[in-house]
């Protein structure tokens, strides 16, 4: 895994021609350790410090009323004013396209970026809506019934990625 994210970090440098202008932010919660990953591999690469942020999206799911009750909001923390930035989006999965969605309606409310770049580290396709990744760690074919769970040594006290069925599961 850790040679995956130093890959996706030369290739954001690669693409972006440098730093310049770069904030990544991490998308609540396996996001923002992707983030700080990538920031450690492109200061190393770059010898400067990346900006980061932390995006909540839990108000701008379209799924809210179904996920909890009364859904726990976190704090979102940019770095600074987004305007005229590159705004590398992170997440540890994309799938239906939906966490994206509302990550770039929750964005726009901290500014207007001169363009939203995203960084995945699995991609696992089955995409409901039509997001497309620019950074992918990985991508692992998947079926409905089956889900992707992604472990970072910060929250889960380790890393890897395993592919775990759901079926029967209502």
């Amino acid at each position: 895994m850790r040679r995956v994210i130093r890959r996706m970090a030369g290739e954001v440098v690669e693409r972006n021609g440098g730093v310049d202008d770069l904030v990544l932010v991490g998308i609540r919660t396996r996001g923002v350790p992707l983030a700080a990953a990538l920031a450690a591999h492109m200061q190393e690469m770059e010898g400067r410090e990346i900006p980061r942020g932390i995006l909540d999206i839990n108000l701008y799911r379209d799924d809210l009323s179904t996920v909890a009750q009364y859904p726990v909001i976190k704090e979102s923390r940019l770095p600074g004013p987004i305007d005229d930035q590159i705004v590398v989006l992170c997440d540890d999965v994309l799938f239906t396209g939906r966490t994206i969605r509302a990550a770039l309606d929750a964005l726009v409310d901290f500014g207007r970026p001169r363009s939203v770049r995203l960084a995945v580290l699995v991609d696992r396709g089955l995409r409901e809506l039509p997001i497309q990744p620019d950074i992918v760690g990985q991508k692992v074919a998947t079926s409905p019934t089956e889900l992707v769970e992604v472990r970072f040594e910060e929250i889960d006290g380790s890393y890897g990625v395993d592919v775990v069925s759901v079926a029967g599961e209502a």
